[in-house]
């Protein structure tokens, strides 16, 4: 079960494509954030999905809205998929210990061993406000990004 909307989200500390440290806890009374967390780069569903946020990126960016998208594959894979696929959005590594974070929020799926297809928008005061998910392999509606954005 994901996390639900009202409870504090956990913080973490992991890499994006480039190697470099991207903290929950730095977004903090400065910015909401868009968790998305996606079973695996190259897949075909993900890379739906994550370029129909990549071509839709001006909601996020309309509502002042940090968008992170985190799996458990490696910083190393996360780049070549970002270059591929020209996404200007940071793409966060939940390699090791494996799947951390995304246990941390509810998110994880110990059979396949990915994050499931979960996502959270986060308030800038830390606070979850909208949590959702969908089945694996279907991919999650474009409008149910705008309906939690509206929310903040």
């Amino acid at each position: 079960m994901i996390l639900e909307p009202g409870v504090v989200a956990p913080d973490f500390d992991l890499v994006n494509q480039f190697g470099q440290p991207v903290r929950l806890a730095d977004y903090r009374g400065v910015k909401p954030v868009t968790l998305v967390f996606f079973p695996l780069a190259f897949s075909r569903v993900c890379q739906g999905e994550l370029c129909e946020l990549r071509d839709n990126i001006a909601i996020f960016g309309d509502a002042s809205v940090e968008l992170l998208g985190i799996s458990v594959d490696s910083k190393h894979t996360l780049r070549a998929w970002a270059e591929s696929e020209s996404y200007s959005f940071q793409l966060l590594a939940d390699f090791w210990p494996h799947g951390e974070v995304a246990t941390a929020y509810g998110a994880f799926d110990d059979i396949a061993g990915t994050a499931h297809r979960a996502t959270f928008v986060i308030g800038a005061d830390g606070v979850i406000v909208s949590s959702f998910a969908t089945p694996r392999g279907e991919a999650r509606p474009l409008a149910r990004y705008r309906d939690a954005l509206a929310m903040l």
